[in-house]
C-alpha cells in the first residue's frame, strides 16, 4: 500500500501563517454589493444603521472571509501561470499565508467547511486573518490513498475581537 502522508507532510501540521490584514477595511459600498449578491437586505447592513446591539452598521456574517483579495499592484497568479497547461487555477495555501504542501500532481477537492460566528464586522473596521494547518490525515478510497487537509482560519477585528473561525477540509489525491 502506498502512502501520501510522509514525515515531511506531517511536519506541516500546526504550522501557522503570519496575520494578514485585508487590503481594504469594511466599506459600506462593498458591504452593499455583497449583501445584494447574497440577497440579504437586512437594514443593519445599511450606512447609518443605528442598531444599538451592534453599535452601528455591520456587514453580513461571512463577509470578513471574502475581504482578502489581491491588492492593486500585486502580481496576478492566473497571469503568472498562463503558459502552464497543468495549472488549474487552484492553490492550497494561496491567500491564507500558508505555504503550499509539496504534493505536485495531486488534485484538490473541496470536502466542506465549518464556520463558527462570534460577532459582526462593523463598517470602518480593519480585519485580519491568520491560518494554520489543523490536521492532515490519510484515508483509503476506492481509487487509492488520499490526504485530508484541514485548515483553520480565524478572522479578527484589528482590536482583537474574534469575528469568525472557518475550518476547511480539502481532499488531495
Amino acid at each position: 500500500m502506498s502512502t501520501l502522508l510522509t514525515d515531511e507532510i506531517r511536519g506541516y501540521i500546526g504550522l501557522r501563517s503570519e496575520a494578514i490584514t485585508a487590503c481594504d477595511g469594511v466599506e459600506p459600498g462593498a458591504v452593499r454589493r455583497y449583501a445584494q449578491a447574497i440577497m440579504d437586505d437586512d437594514p443593519d447592513y445599511a450606512p447609518g444603521a443605528g442598531n444599538a446591539r451592534h453599535r452601528g452598521p455591520v456587514a453580513p456574517p461571512l463577509y470578513p472571509s471574502f475581504m482578502f483579495r489581491r491588492p492593486f499592484g500585486e502580481p496576478d497568479p492566473l497571469t503568472e501561470h498562463a503558459g502552464d497547461p497543468d495549472f488549474d487555477g487552484l492553490s492550497l495555501g494561496a491567500g491564507d499565508g500558508l505555504p503550499e504542501l509539496p504534493l505536485p500532481g495531486l488534485a484538490m477537492l473541496n470536502a466542506g467547511s465549518e464556520v463558527e460566528f462570534f460577532r459582526y464586522a462593523r463598517h470602518g473596521e480593519t480585519v485580519l486573518q491568520r491560518s494554520h494547518y489543523a490536521d492532515i490525515y490519510e484515508r483509503e478510497s476506492k481509487s487509492g490513498p488520499m490526504l485530508l487537509v484541514v485548515t483553520e482560519t480565524e478572522y479578527r477585528a484589528a482590536g482583537g475581537d474574534l469575528l469568525l473561525r472557518v475550518r476547511k477540509t480539502a481532499i488531495r489525491r
